[in-house]
């Protein structure tokens, strides 16, 4: 299935989105990067989540002629994981700003800016926008045929264990309305990689919020290395045991 509604969602019209994008170490990709999510859409701005990347990082996107208008940066004074980055991002929005929707994006390209705009459109209906690499098949480019099985497994064994009905629950490429953040438990998520996936996914399942997923192509990165870890992969397989067992608030 590729919509998973549960209650009847206010039509939404969008006035102004922003793109988190975390950042650690990619001083190669943000340059052109940020400018490429700008040009999708006028109601785009972007915020990064730079945790001190010894690179510099922060300089190339304060460089940039956006910055202080349609790029934003919050500076975090260490690494601290993908899903830490992305909930100080959440919640310096919601604190900060008027946003309606809020997007997920990698820095690295593997999540292509000309998918944006139908994510926005999408989110005019819905509460959940994610961003699948799985619904019409596998559309991934480039990655080991081990890490392809690692990722195809993973979701089979999160969808299985949580009972979560998405084809692809650890993707992070997904648009949140405003209002979704805000009834989510923010400050008490804090797992990371693949597990925040899930676990954000989980809770807007279980607040019978509107998910839409839609098919993208994720192309594997060409600069920079990868964060994954296997601390990150044992992590995700108990997470989700940790989900079905407890209650959600």
């Amino acid at each position: 299935m590729s919509e998973k509604s549960r209650r009847t969602v206010p039509a939404l019209n969008l006035r102004k989105a922003v793109v988190v994008v975390p950042t650690y170490n990619e001083a190669d990709n943000v340059g052109r990067l940020l400018p490429e999510i700008l040009q999708q859409d006028p109601r785009l701005s972007v915020l990064v989540v730079d945790d001190n990347s010894p690179d510099g990082t922060a300089d190339v996107v304060k460089g940039l002629p956006e910055f202080g208008d349609r790029i934003l940066i919050l500076e975090r004074p260490r690494k601290e994981g993908l899903g830490a980055a992305y909930i100080a991002g959440f919640q310096w929005i919601l604190a900060n700003t008027d946003f309606e929707a809020v997007f997920e994006m990698d820095a690295d390209f593997s999540h292509d800016p000309a998918a944006l705009p139908l994510f926005l459109e999408h989110i005019e209906r819905h509460d959940l926008v994610l961003g699948s690499r799985y619904l019409h098949g596998i559309t991934v480019v480039n990655w080991p045929l081990r890490r392809l099985i690692l990722s195809v497994g993973a979701n089979m064994y999160a969808r299985f264990v949580t009972g979560l009905p998405v084809k692809d629950s650890t993707g992070g490429f997904k648009c949140f309305r405003r209002s979704t953040l805000e009834m989510l438990p923010l400050d008490r998520i804090k797992s990371d990689g693949y597990s925040f996936q899930i676990e954000m996914n989980y809770h807007c399942w279980k607040r019978g919020l509107s998910i839409k997923e839609i098919p993208i192509m994720f192309v594997d990165r060409q600069v920079g290395v990868s964060k994954m870890s296997k601390r990150i992969i044992l992590e995700a397989m108990v997470m989700v045991w940790a989900l079905r067992l407890r209650r959600i608030r």
